[in-house]
């Protein structure tokens, strides 16, 4: 199957990075500034684009313990969050 291509370069497999004042979009009081993962499915059209981003190792092992009880208790995937194009850039 074909990568899907999106704006701003932010193509399926791409490595990205939470750009600062990102807050999870489920617990805002969670900052997601600073987290690395790589994009793994983009949905919709720019410049509403959404973004599947899986965390990478790194990022997981560093999570707040109450951020993955949270997402746990809610029956959310810790691992994943799904984003809007402006809130990520390219990881160097």
């Amino acid at each position: 199957m074909a990568k899907k291509k999106a704006a701003g370069g932010l193509d399926e497999g791409t490595r990205i990075r939470v750009k600062a004042g990102v807050a999870s979009p489920d617990f805002p009081d969670v900052s997601f500034a600073g987290w690395t993962g790589s994009v793994m499915e983009v949905s919709g059209k720019p410049p509403a684009q959404k973004f599947i981003v899986e965390w990478d190792q790194q990022t997981i092992a560093g999570m707040p313990a109450d951020y993955v009880s949270r997402c746990e208790s809610q029956m959310l995937f810790h691992a994943m969050a799904c984003l809007g194009g402006e809130d990520l850039e390219l990881a160097g």
